[in-house]
């Protein structure tokens, strides 16, 4: 196969990063009014991931996110009014202030992850069980690392207390801050059996043809291209020949093997493929970004330069770019969609869109011009000043005349810098 491709872009899974762009930053402001009110909330005031009762100052949120999420003066409440489905901006009727709280749907959308989480607990510990033991011979990881992965596995923000901590029979969790696998007498037998094997089996039963060899579909992976990847003679032939290399299971330890020769290394380079594919496979939306994939990047033997690695086999994975200014990267697992769409849903996704639709809703159906109304004076604290509380005002009230100024490209660009996962291994995105 060739080892440097250029990447071709598939608009489906684009289209799923620009809808992510706004939850992103949705979550993030989120996390910081959660942060903001935490020293007066009430007790109970954010049990089961709801906070639509609390409210905080806008001038405290906004200043929390210039300095946090590095985000420009007017970015934080130009997105609060682009999404009154989510957020609510009123003059507090004591303090005389701009606060800021979600709207109920909003606390009903994260109030629903946060109960399918806790639902499917038993799902989350299996396959934080098989995450240890893609890390061979030791099986074993760090703790931090884990919690930057907690989204995209299902985890509960608590997960350290609640499945590892609580689970002394499955997990140790040792002083210096790794997370052990404990072999358990009631594991399931197919434990060690990787997602592509089943797919593999199943798909030969159902689509067994006459005569077909067994050596075809033996270490196959599931391929679909690009819409435009051009494919060559040549290029088919070396795609066939990799589809039939044998390659050792992810989950067998390997490092005693001899790679002086050729091929034990591409059986290798094969091998961290379906490690790769195994994680995605394990993750809630069969996606996670770049750079989190890079902290597993020793446990799984994917080589140093990962998204030269990847975009070798663009019909197994997809590299989006969309997001924090093309400088966040996110790889989707192909074979699991189809159209944009996930085809093996679950609950933690199905809550997932409910915000994702949330987000996703006109202003046009919100009642805007009561809470324009409510927030009197607040337009120069939301804009951070006279100059920039009129911008606001004319974008979204009008000028003198009623006429509003046209949202552009720029203005529509949400949580193109969130600053999520900035700084976490970039020297392996290159």
């Amino acid at each position: 196969l060739p080892q440097k491709q250029q990447r071709v872009r598939d608009h489906a899974f684009d289209g799923i990063m620009e809808v992510q762009k706004r939850v992103r930053r949705f979550l993030a402001l989120h996390a910081l009014l959660l942060y903001a009110a935490t020293p007066t909330a009430p007790s109970g005031a954010f049990s089961a991931g709801g906070s639509g009762a609390v409210s905080v100052p806008f001038s405290r949120l906004g200043a929390l996110s210039r300095r946090q999420l590095r985000l420009a003066p007017l970015d934080a409440g130009n997105f609060m009014l682009r999404h009154p489905h989510a957020f609510h901006l009123f003059l507090h009727p004591v303090h005389r202030i701009l606060h800021v709280r979600l709207t109920p749907r909003a606390s009903a959308a994260l109030r629903l992850e946060a109960d399918a989480i806790a639902s499917l607990r038993p799902g989350a510990v299996l396959r934080l069980r098989k995450l240890l033991l893609l890390a061979p011979p030791h099986h074993r990881l760090r703790l931090e690392h884990i919690r930057l992965l907690r989204r995209d596995f299902g985890l509960p923000d608590d997960f350290a207390d609640s499945i590892i901590l609580s689970n002394p029979a499955l997990f140790r969790l040792t002083p210096d801050g790794f997370v052990e696998f404990v072999p358990s007498p009631d594991d399931p037998p197919d434990l060690t059996v990787a997602a592509v094997e089943r797919s593999r089996e199943r798909h030969y039963r159902e689509h067994r043809a006459p005569g077909a060899g067994e050596e075809d579909a033996r270490f196959a992976f599931p391929t679909r291209f690009p819409p435009g990847f051009k494919i060559g003679k040549y290029f088919r032939i070396a795609v066939w020949k990799w589809q039939r290399l044998p390659y050792a299971s992810p989950y067998a330890d390997v490092s005693g093997h001899d790679l002086r020769s050729l091929e034990a290394q591409r059986r290798m380079e094969k091998r961290a493929v379906a490690a790769v594919h195994e994680l995605l496979s394990l993750t809630v939306d069969k996606r996670t970004t770049l750079e989190r994939l890079a902290l597993f990047r020793d446990a799984l033997g994917v080589p140093k330069k990962i998204k030269e690695f990847l975009l070798k086999y663009q019909g197994i994975f997809y590299i989006s770019t969309r997001g924090n200014q093309g400088k966040l990267h996110t790889v989707f697992l192909r074979e699991a969609y189809y159209k944009g769409e996930l085809l093996d849903s679950n609950e933690i996704h199905d809550a997932r869109r409910k915000l994702e639709e949330l987000l996703l809703m006109s202003r046009e159906k919100a009642n805007l011009d009561r809470m324009f109304t409510s927030m009197g004076r607040g337009w120069d604290e939301l804009g951070g000043g006279r100059r920039g509380g009129a911008e606001l005002r004319e974008k979204f009230l009008g000028d003198a005349g009623g006429r509003k100024r046209k949202v552009g490209a720029d203005d529509e660009d949400d949580g193109a810098d969130s600053g999520e996962d900035s700084g976490v291994e970039s020297l392996y995105i290159d």
